[in-house]
C-alpha cells in the first residue's frame, strides 16, 4: 500500500538549546544498540572500529562503554570473540534474532517495546536427532538441549571459517548456493587439469598450494581446501582465472601429515568443540558426548579427527585422546605446545630397553682401533646448565712450532647401530628440542647425558677432525678418524671468558691461544663474504614451579665465538674432504647444510625498507655485494633504535638453510661446502655425516643419494617444527612473565603494523605486544601501508618502524599468547603504572646464569632461527640449538 506523502506538512520547530544539550552529552552506548547490529546481520563479523562507526562513538567514555557492552555480551553468550577484536553473533537454533536479545540491559535508560523484550524460558528443546552420516549436524541446524543452555555454559561456539566469501552465515546454508564447492564436486565439475602439491596455510582465510607443476604458488581460499591442513599433500583441480590469478579446488587429500588437533575444549549440552591453538587453522572440531573421554569444559586437549566431511558447511568430528587439564596452566600449555608440533612425550619402552643394555665400559680392543688422544690436553666449554657435552677441544704444540688442534665429537654412531630401535627413533625425532623449561632429547638420557657425553675425567669414544695450524690461523694439514679422549676439564662459557679477560687460571694460556686463532679464522670468513647478522637469544629465570621470574638476553662473548669458529672449521673441512675424495662426477654422496643466495626481489624490498631509516643499500649484479652491504649495515645500525628491526628483517630476506645431498654451498657463511658434523647427540644429520665419512675413509662406494635425500628432507622439516615449538614456548613464557606486570610502563621499539594497530617489542624482555588503534586517545591513527607507518589524522604525528615508544601493559592473555598494550601519550601520562614500580625494576637484567631449562642453550654455536614475520615478506629461518649465529644452521 502506497504511503501518504506528507513531506510538505508543517513540522514542529526544534529547540536549538535542546540540540546543543544533546551534542554536549553523547548518547550512552547500551547492550540493545550493540546487539541489534549483530542481530540484523547474522553471520557477519564486526570489529571494534566498525561498531564504533555505526554507533557514532566520539569520545573516550563511549569507547569504554562499548568495551564494557562487548564484554557483557560475550559473557552472556550472545556474541563471540573470534580473533583479535572480531566479533560475531552466536545463533541459537530455533529462536529468532529478536528472541535472542539480552534479558536485561543495565545500560538502557528506556524500556524496550514489548516485541523486543526477552522471551520467557520455554520447555527444553528436543535432543539432537541422529543423522545418517554419524549423528552430527552443522551448528546452525543443531538444536540445544535447553533454549538458554548456550548462555549458561560459559561460552559460545563459533565457526572458525570467517570472512566475506566463506563465512558460515547463520540463516543461509552456503553449501547449497549455485556453484558451491559441494555441488561442483557432485556434478563432476570440470574446470581444468589437476595438479598435486603441498598446503602452506598463510592465514585462516587462505592457503598456498606449493607444487612443482606450477610456475608459482597457487592461492586458494580455505573453504576450497576440503579441510586439508598445513603440510598435507593434495590434488587440486585448476579453475578459471579470477582477477588475473589462477584459482582451484582441492578434490583429494593425497596424504595427511596428521589427524590430530590441539586446542581448548568447549563443552555444552553434552557435546563439545575444540578450538585450535594453531592460529592459521580455519575450522573447529566437533566432539560428540561419548567421545569426550572425561575431558571437561575449558581443558586443553588433543582431539583425533575420526570423520572428515565432504560438505564444507559441516565440521570434522573427533574424539579426545589426551587432556592436559585446564587451559592456561603451565603444564597444560607446554604439553599442548609439544602436542601441537608433534613432539614426543617419552621414549618407547623398547628404545629405553636397548639403551639400558649397552655396556658402559670401553674394551681395550676398541681403543686399539682408534687414535689415542688421552695424553693430550683436552677440555670442553659449554653452557652452565648443559648436560650433554658432544664436543671437546684438544691442543698441543708440534715440533715444527705449529699447533695441533683437535675437534673431538661424541661417537654416537658407535652406540646407535643401523636397524636398531634406537636408530629408528633417532631418525624419526631428527633433532633435540629445547623448550624454555625442558629438553626433548633425540636420544635417551643414558646415551645423551651418559655414554656419549664427553664428561671430564672419563675415557670417551669420539670421531675427530684434527688440524695443524699456526698462530695466524693458517691451515697446513687435516686428519679425520675415530679416536679416544680423556677430558681434563669441563669449562662453562663464563669460566672460559674469565680466563680470556684476566689471562689467569688453569689452562688460561691454551684458551687464550685458541681464542687468538679463532679471531683470525673469523676475520678470514668475513673477508670472504660471510654475513655477520646475529639475533638476541631470550633466556628465562624460572622458579621451582617453572614460572618465569626474570627475562634476560644472552650475550655472546669471545668464549662463545671461540667454540663457534672451531665447530665451523670442522664442519666445513669435513664437507670439503668428502667432496674432493672423488674429483669427477658423480661425486660421493654426502649430507650437506646448504644456504641459497637471497632472492633479488626480497633484497630490493628490504633495501627500500632500510632507506626509510637513511641507510642506502646498493646490491651489485648477481648479488656480489650483498654480504659487504649487509655487514656495513650491521655496523651502521649498531646501537640505534632501528637495530633490532633492521637485523630481524635482514635475516628474513635471506633464504632458509636446509639439509640436502646437493653440494650447493652456504651463502651466509661464504663456504663452498658445509656439513653438520659436530652435534650428533642432538642432530640426526650429524650422525648421517659420521657414517658416510667413516665408510668413505674405508673405501666404500657412494651411498644411495635418493634415500639420503629423503632423510635430509625429513630432518629439515623436523628442525623447522622444533624451531616453531621453541618459539611458541618462549612466547608463552614472555606472556606469562608480562602478566605479572600489567599496568607497568616499558620502553619499546615499533616492530610491525597492520590495519588494527602496531606491534611493539619491549627492549628489556624482547616481549612483543600490540597497541590497537582504537585504544589510542591522543588521535585517530590510520595505517599508511605504502610507507609502513601510522599517521595521526588530527595531530599529524607519524609513528614508523624502529621508533622508540612508551607503552603500558594493558593485558596478557595466556590462552592466545598475546599481550595488549596502551601507547603512552600526552593524555595517558604515566598514572596507570603500578605504584612503587620502576620502568624495568631490574627484572630483565642481562645475565647468563638464569635457569632456562635447556640442556643446550649456549650462544655462539651453529644454528638458524627465524625472526618474527614482518614486512618485507622474506624467507624463513631454521633451527640449530647451540647458538644464534644466524646462518650457521
Amino acid at each position: 500500500m502506497k504511503r501518504n506523502n506528507d513531506s510538505d506538512a508543517p513540522r514542529p520547530q526544534r529547540d536549538p538549546a535542546r540540540r546543543r544539550d544533546q551534542a554536549a552529552q553523547p548518547a550512552v552506548i547500551n547492550k540493545t544498540q550493540v546487539f541489534r547490529i549483530f542481530a540484523d546481520n547474522p553471520g557477519k563479523v564486526f570489529n571494534y572500529r566498525q561498531l564504533s562507526r555505526r554507533l557514532g562513538v566520539v569520545d573516550k567514555q563511549q569507547r569504554d562503554d562499548l568495551f564494557d557492552v562487548l564484554k557483557a555480551l560475550r559473557k552472556s553468550g550472545h556474541i563471540a570473540l573470534l580473533q583479535n577484536d572480531d566479533y560475531r553473533l552466536v545463533e541459537i537454533p530455533g529462536r529468532s534474532s529478536a528472541e535472542q536479545r539480552p534479558d536485561h540491559d543495565q545500560y538502557a535508560e528506556q524500556p524496550q517495546p514489548a516485541t523486543e523484550r526477552a522471551p520467557r524460558r520455554g520447555k527444553p528443546a528436543a535432543a539432537p536427532a541422529a543423522t545418517p552420516d554419524g549423528g552430527y549436524q552443522p551448528r546452525r541446524q543443531r538444536p540445544m538441549e535447553t533454549p538458554g543452555e548456550e548462555l549458561e555454559t560459559g561460552g559460545p561456539i563459533v565457526h572458525r571459517r570467517r570472512s566475506a566469501g566463506f563465512d558460515m552465515p547463520g540463516t543461509h546454508d552456503r553449501s547449497h548456493r549455485p556453484g558451491s564447492y559441494r555441488e561442483r564436486r557432485e556434478s563432476g565439475y570440470q574446470a581444468g587439469p589437476t595438479i598435486t602439491g603441498t598446503v602452506d596455510l598463510a592465514t585462516p582465510k587462505f592457503a598456498f598450494i606449493v607444487s612443482e607443476e606450477l610456475p608459482e604458488d597457487l592461492r586458494i581460499y580455505t573453504d576450497r581446501l576440503a579441510f586439508a591442513m598445513d603440510g598435507d599433500t593434495v590434488r587440486v583441480r585448476l579453475g578459471q582465472n579470477r582477477d588475473g590469478k589462477p584459482t582451484g579446488d582441492v578434490v583429494e587429500i593425497v596424504e595427511r601429515v596428521k589427524e590430530e588437533v590441539v586446542g581448548r575444549l568447549q563443552v555444552q549440552g553434552g557435546f563439545g568443540f575444540v578450538h585450535p591453538d594453531y592460529k592459521k587453522l580455519y575450522f573447529d572440531v566437533f566432539v560428540p558426548g561419548h567421545a569426550l573421554n572425561g575431558a571437561e569444559n575449558g581443558d586443553k586437549v588433543v582431539v583425533k579427527v575420526t570423520e572428515w566431511p565432504t560438505d564444507p558447511g559441516r565440521q570434522p568430528v573427533g574424539e579426545v585422546v589426551r587432556s592436559f587439564g585446564p587451559a592456561g596452566g603451565h603444564e597444560a600449555e607446554i604439553n599442548a605446545i609439544m602436542a601441537e608440533y608433534g613432539l614426543p612425550f617419552e621414549f618407547p619402552e623398547e628404545v629405553e630397553a636397548e639403551a639400558n643394555v649397552i655396556p658402559a665400559s670401553i674394551s681395550q680392543a676398541e681403543i686399539s682401533k682408534r687414535r689415542d688422544f688421552r695424553p693430550v690436553t683436552t677440555f670442553t666449554i659449554d653452557p652452565v646448565d648443559a648436560k650433554d657435552f658432544d664436543d671437546a677441544l684438544s691442543i698441543r704444540q708440534l715440533e715444527n712450532g705449529h699447533w695441533e688442534i683437535g675437534v673431538h665429537i661424541a661417537d654416537v654412531t658407535h652406540y646407535v647401530q643401523p636397524g636398531t630401535r634406537l636408530e629408528k627413533e633417532a631418525k624419526h625425532r631428527a633433532t633435540s628440542v629445547y623448550l624454555v623449561d625442558r629438553t626433548i632429547p633425540m636420544l635417551p638420557e643414558r646415551l645423551s647425558n651418559g655414554l656419549c657425553s664427553l664428561r671430564p675425567n672419563e675415557d670417551k669414544l669420539t670421531f675427530s677432525a684434527v688440524f695443524e695450524l699456526d698462530e695466524k690461523g693458517k691451515l697446513y694439514d687435516s686428519w679425520y678418524g675415530r679416536t679416544v679422549i680423556h677430558s681434563d676439564r669441563r669449562f662453562t662459557y663464563e669460566e672460559a671468558q674469565e680466563r680470556i679477560e684476566s689471562g689467569e687460571g688453569d689452562y688460561a694460556s691454551e684458551i687464550n691461544l685458541l681464542n687468538s686463532i679463532a679471531k683470525k679464522l673469523q676475520a678470514e670468513r668475513f673477508r670472504k663474504g660471510a654475513i655477520s647478522f646475529e639475533a638476541p637469544e631470550v633466556k628465562f629465570k624460572l622458579d621451582a614451579d617453572g614460572k618465569p621470574i626474570g627475562v634476560f638476553i644472552k650475550e655472546r662473548k669471545d668464549a662463545h665465538k671461540l667454540i663457534e669458529e672451531f665447530m665451523l672449521l670442522a664442519n666445513r673441512k669435513v664437507a670439503e674432504f668428502v667432496f674432493r675424495l672423488k674429483p669427477r662426477k658423480p661425486r660421493l654422496t654426502m649430507v650437506y647444510r646448504t644456504h641459497d643466495a637471497p632472492d633479488p626481489d626480497r633484497l630490493e624490498n628490504f633495501a627500500q625498507f632500510a632507506r626509510q631509516f637513511g641507510h642506502s643499500l646498493q646490491f651489485g649484479e648477481g648479488g656480489k655485494d650483498v654480504s659487504k652491504q649487509l655487514n656495513k649495515l650491521t655496523a651502521d645500525v649498531e646501537g640505534k633504535p632501528e637495530q633490532s628491526v633492521i637485523q630481524a628483517l635482514a635475516v628474513r630476506a635471506m633464504s632458509k638453510a636446509i639439509y640436502t645431498t646437493e653440494p650447493l654451498g652456504h651463502f651466509g657463511l661464504a663456504f663452498d661446502h658445509y656439513s653438520h658434523f659436530t652435534s650428533p647427540i642432538r642432530r640426526y644429520p650429524d650422525m648421517m655425516a659420521h657414517r658416510l665419512l667413516e665408510d668413505y675413509l674405508h673405501g666404500a662406494k657412494s651411498a644411495d643419494a635418493v634415500e639420503l635425500e629423503a632423510d635430509c628432507k625429513h630432518s629439515s622439516e623436523r628442525e623447522k617444527r622444533a624451531a616453531q615449538a621453541e618459539r611458541a614456548s618462549i612466547k608463552y613464557k614472555q606472556v606469562e612473565f608480562m602478566a605479572e606486570h600489567v599496568g607497568e610502563q616499558f620502553t619499546g621499539v615499533v616492530s610491525g603494523f597492520n590495519e588494527r594497530g602496531m606491534y611493539v617489542e619491549m627492549g628489556e624482555t624482547k616481549s612483543e605486544g600490540m597497541v590497537r588503534l582504537s585504544d589510542i586517545d591522543e588521535d585517530y591513527f590510520e595505517y599508511d601501508k605504502e610507507r609502513m607507518r601510522m599517521v595521526g589524522q588530527r595531530t599529524g604525528r607519524i609513528i614508523k618502524f624502529g621508533d622508540n615508544v612508551q607503552v603500558i601493559i594493558k593485558a596478557a592473555n595466556l590462552l592466545d599468547r598475546t599481550i595488549d598494550l596502551d601507547l603512552v601519550t600526552a593524555t595517558t601520562g604515566t598514572n596507570q603504572r603500578r605504584a612503587g614500580r620502576s620502568k624495568s625494576d631490574g627484572y630483565a637484567a642481562r645475565d647468563e646464569r638464569g635457569s632456562g631449562g635447556r640442556g643446550r642453550s649456549g650462544g655462539g654455536r651453529e644454528g638458524d632461527n627465524p625472526a618474527r614475520n614482518r614486512p618485507p615478506k622474506a624467507g624463513k629461518g631454521g633451527g640449530g640449538k647451540k647458538g644464534r649465529s644466524r646462518f650457521h644452521g
